[in-house]
């Protein structure tokens, strides 16, 4: 049986269609998060980017996020290594860290449905839009007190 990508390459020599893959569709990445000024702690809430469906836990316009949500982070290489909001569990951070992939991503089950069967995802669980918010106190009724 032949060695899983994620294990024999690095986040910079994976294919595009590789990089891509390592998503779990989980929509974690897709939620609002509070950082605190002062201490730089981050806060996660149940509120969904404008374009996040929260039944799919995919990206509504995917292709163009970057240039119609002015803070949606791109994922890459170098980032994922930096960026302290990535969920525990994203595949993106663990194969950074050298770690492997748990058994409901969709690599490693075979199937899409696993990571919203574990009850990893965001399916179900996204209470407001940040279109349903005028100010930005209105997200603190939205803070959970963990990462989800």
């Amino acid at each position: 049986m032949e060695t899983p990508f994620w294990k024999t390459k690095t986040l910079e020599q994976m294919s595009p269609a590789e990089w891509e893959s390592l998503c779990d569709g989980c929509g974690k990445c897709c939620l609002s998060k509070l950082e605190d000024e002062d201490t730089g702690e981050i806060y996660w809430t149940s509120v969904g980017c404008r374009l996040f469906d929260a039944q799919t836990c995919r990206c509504s316009d995917y292709a163009n996020r970057l240039a119609r949500v002015p803070d949606c982070v791109g994922l890459t290489p170098q980032n994922v290594r930096t960026i302290s909001w990535l969920p525990s569990t994203c595949a993106y951070r663990l194969v950074a860290e050298g770690r492997d992939l748990y058994w409901w991503h969709r690599l490693v089950s075979g199937s899409a449905e696993t990571v919203h069967e574990a009850g990893i995802s965001m399916r179900g669980r996204v209470k407001a839009s940040e279109t349903d918010l005028a100010e930005p106190e209105d997200y603190f009724d939205y803070m959970l007190d963990h990462e989800p």
